[in-house]
């Protein structure tokens, strides 16, 4: 097992930031690309029938393919405690290409929304003090209560996305994605760990196969979600900061890793939290108000995204 050290972070943090670049392109590319197809049905494989027409859509993703080595990289040198939260950072990426890709300025409340987003999980990462670097599950580890909390909420989230319109179905979908990008990620630590002890170790473990069946899964609903949303900030704000938290939830529970459990600790993080959430409140009342603003606009006219 090789340790957290300052060798390991200087592959691992530059190959997750480099990761979340990646990830930010794809989801500005995809997000332009799902406005260019038929609205469907909340799951509907269809929906990527239509999309692999699309070059756009192509380039996002290659640029995931690539965001998730660079991913596996960073998770098989570093803690998932320190991989995760860096991931938030896609968030400002994704914000400056689908500026480009529209060919308008980037919206100064929308820039200021995902600052603050990734200062919450900043400060959460500097509060938390991860350690530790588990290649599999701890056999201390107490799986089933984070695994009910976690389906739960993803079953609540898709219910509400099933049942509500506009913002609330945005929202639902959004929360979803995030869970399952989360234990997809928590999954990949598991994976690559496993690869590390040999190429064909992970093809002898179920959490392989597990993560071909919940990333999949996850991807067709984050491309729900960006073709429900007329923007992508905000929902982007809400599956990126959820992706790391479920990330080192699974971390702590699943994996055996450890943060600062003091008491002032546990409140710095929480308000760390209440940071993330004031920044996905920015980003959500933000878009509330252009999308009011551009609804006179004709309706074949470019969707703004920021």
């Amino acid at each position: 097992m090789v340790s957290a050290d300052g060798t390991s972070l200087l592959l691992a943090v530059p190959a997750a930031v480099v990761g979340a670049a990646s990830m930010g392109l794809a989801s500005a590319a995809q997000a332009r690309a799902t406005k260019e197809v038929e609205v469907g049905r909340i799951l509907d494989p269809g929906l990527l029938r239509g999309l692999a027409h699309r070059p756009l859509w192509l380039i996002g993703m290659v640029a995931t393919g690539l965001g998730l080595a660079l991913q596996l990289v960073a998770l098989a040198f570093a803690p998932l405690l320190v991989v995760q939260p860096l991931l938030i950072t896609s968030l400002m990426f994704a914000g400056v290409f689908s500026a480009r890709l529209e060919r308008r300025p980037l919206d100064r409340v929308m820039v200021g929304g995902a600052l603050v987003c990734i200062a919450g999980l900043a400060a959460f990462l500097l509060v938390a003090r991860p350690s530790g670097d588990s290649q599999g599950f701890s056999p201390s580890s107490h799986p089933l209560p984070l695994a009910i909390a976690l389906g739960t909420l993803t079953v609540v989230a898709l219910g509400v996305s099933l049942l509500t319109h506009h913002s609330a179905r945005v929202l639902g979908l959004a929360v979803a994605t995030g869970v399952l990008y989360g234990v997809t990620a928590g999954l990949m630590k598991v994976v690559a760990g496993q690869a590390r002890a040999g190429l064909d170790e992970p093809f002898r473990n179920w959490a392989l196969y597990l993560v071909c069946v919940v990333g999949p899964l996850g991807f067709l609903l984050s491309q729900n979600t960006f073709q429900q949303g007329r923007f992508l900030t905000p929902a982007l704000a809400v599956i990126t900061a959820l992706d790391p938290l479920v990330g080192v939830a699974i971390g702590v529970w699943w994996l055996g890793e450890t943060a600062n459990a003091d008491p002032a600790a546990l409140a710095g993080q929480g308000l760390a939290g209440i940071v993330i959430l004031v920044g996905i409140a920015m980003l959500a009342s933000r878009a509330e108000h252009l999308a009011a603003a551009q609804s006179d606009a004709p309706q074949d006219a470019p969707e703004g995204t920021a």
